[in-house]
């Protein structure tokens, strides 16, 4: 996969790129990163990128020149076989979640614009962008931690960059659910021993184990997140009775 994100502070993405999952990822030839400074598309001496909102307001609005130029320039005529999503990381867009980041493995190449300021001139977001998303319910001073969430979240579903699928299937939402808790030597720690069950090699037993910590986390912790996992009529029971549990100690 090959993402571009265009941003007006590149530096950001320097460490990112260079460590970890994702530095393996590069270096495999998994993923293709590029960053383009917004301001290298402008055309006066200033590297002007914003000016002020028509109609009044506070603050500054990124102009649609730059962006418009640096995404067409990035995405030549030849690259029309490709599936691309240009992505605009903004407030107003969907929420990402782990749904979202599985979707956006199917594409050959992501565009990620990273908006600042009060926000980006109207006709990028009709004209441009294919996709918005927000990675959350607060206001960032500009999108380039949303670009990063989402390139990590993505990047690691992409195959043979963690090692084993395995891995990306047991996480937290990826079944809907949250993590179930996991444990490691020695198997006793200042007199916190392992659950048993873990050490019984019991695999089938091991896996409903992990099952039934999973639905009790996501009950106690975040419980509309069951709304949209199919249940097992005894799983429903379990999930109940912790919601009751739960009640009863507020």
């Amino acid at each position: 996969m090959r993402i571009d994100i265009l941003t007006l502070f590149p530096k950001m993405f320097e460490d990112f790129s260079s460590t970890g999952i994702f530095q393996r990822a590069i270096e495999n030839k998994l993923v293709e990163l590029n960053v383009y400074n917004i301001r290298d598309y402008t055309h006066d001496k200033h590297h002007v990128v914003d000016d002020y909102p028509y109609g009044g307001g506070a603050g500054m609005v990124m102009k649609p020149e730059p962006i418009f130029e640096a995404v067409e320039s990035i995405l030549q005529p030849n690259d029309k076989d490709e599936k691309v999503s240009v992505i605009l990381t903004t407030p107003r867009g969907r929420l990402f979640t782990q749904k979202i980041a599985d979707e956006l493995t199917q594409y050959d190449r992501l565009v990620i614009i990273c908006g600042h300021y009060e926000g980006v001139d109207e006709r990028i977001h009709r004209y441009l962008a294919n996709d918005e998303i927000s990675i959350g319910d607060y206001v960032l001073s500009g999108g380039e931690p949303a670009a990063t969430v989402i390139v990590d979240a993505v990047t690691r579903l992409i195959p043979g960059v963690l090692g084993s699928e395995e891995s990306a299937k047991d996480d937290s939402h990826s079944g809907g659910l949250l993590e179930y808790p996991q444990y490691t030597r020695p198997p006793v720690f200042r007199d916190w021993e392992v659950p048993e069950i873990l050490l019984s090699g019991n695999h089938g037993e091991i896996a409903r184990w992990r099952r039934e910590q999973s639905l009790i986390r996501t009950a106690e912790r975040r419980p509309e997140l069951l709304d949209k996992v199919e249940l097992s009529s005894k799983e429903i029971r379990l999930v109940n009775e912790k919601r009751k549990n739960l009640s009863e100690e507020e």
